[in-house]
């Protein structure tokens, strides 16, 4: 018993950002801040998540007022540093760049491009881009 306490307390966690880590570490605004990100980037196992996205594009777009296309490659080029391999999430994010929909359409209108998932909306943008799949 007291090895197998050993072995879970050696355990490797799984980190999870918050949109305010990401952001000093895409911005680079707080130096030290952003240095101990990028130790965690590179020493760590790491979880992105879509919605802490959402938030960070949310505050560089409303907040810094980066135009949609920084914001998507400033985006792009972290989850390209944090190995982050959710392929729905990095196209969403490009999609973004590209489109005017919110963030959170894009992610809808990649999910749907699954064949086993469909999203139900009455927004004619996002229908208009889900038709031409």
């Amino acid at each position: 018993m007291l090895g197998q306490g050993r072995l879970l307390k050696n355990m490797k966690k799984t980190i999870s950002l918050d949109a305010n880590a990401i952001l000093r570490y895409i911005i680079d605004d707080i130096k030290e801040q952003a240095d101990i990100v990028q130790e965690i980037l590179q020493n760590e196992e790491v979880l992105i998540l879509p919605e802490v996205i959402a938030e960070v594009i949310y505050v560089m777009t409303k907040y810094y007022n980066y135009p949609r296309n920084k914001v998507s490659d400033y985006i792009i080029e972290f989850l390209e540093d944090s190995e982050c391999n959710y392929q729905n999430l990095i196209n969403a994010v490009k999609t973004f760049g590209g489109k005017n929909l919110d963030f959170v359409d894009c992610l809808l209108y990649e999910y749907s491009k699954q064949k086993d998932y469909e999203v139900f909306t009455f927004d004619k943008d996002l229908i208009k881009l889900i038709k031409n799949i």
